[in-house]
């Protein structure tokens, strides 16, 4: 297994540039093209725009940890923040009536529909993406 740790500032300026980094890092045959090019980085992107806006509130003082291990069945990426947390299963669903319209919320449900599993620390504050070998 290979693993790869990224520190990334609390602006949402540097997302661009940390996906990148990490997507070519994960071009070891593992995903299929699509998947690495259109999956891993858009749910990375929403992993880390929510770290970095709703974890750390934008505080350029902290840092939001990536850690991505590639294993021979999947990739894992470790989206981490210093926030206090959140209880993912209060988040609104982004698709009924009364939420449809609003111009936020939907990062988790985007996560959800582009890997194969989605997984949260007790705390809230560490997001655990796993894209399955394919």
């Amino acid at each position: 297994m290979v693993e790869l740790s990224l520190d990334v500032p609390s602006d949402l300026a540097y997302v661009g540039q940390a996906v990148e980094l990490i997507a070519c890092q994960c071009e070891t045959g593992i995903l299929s093209p699509r998947r690495l090019q259109f999956n891993l980085r858009v749910a990375l992107a929403e992993a880390l725009a929510n770290a970095i806006r709703y974890g750390n509130g934008l505080d350029p003082a902290k840092l939001v940890r990536v850690r991505v291990e590639v294993a021979s069945d999947a990739v894992r990426l470790h989206v981490a923040d210093e926030g206090r947390g959140f209880d993912p299963q209060a988040t609104p669903d982004p698709t009924t009536p009364d939420n449809v319209m609003r111009e936020d919320g939907r990062g988790l449900f985007v996560m959800r529909h582009l890997v194969d599993q989605v997984t949260f620390n007790d705390r809230g504050n560490v997001v655990c993406l796993t894209l399955r070998a394919g």
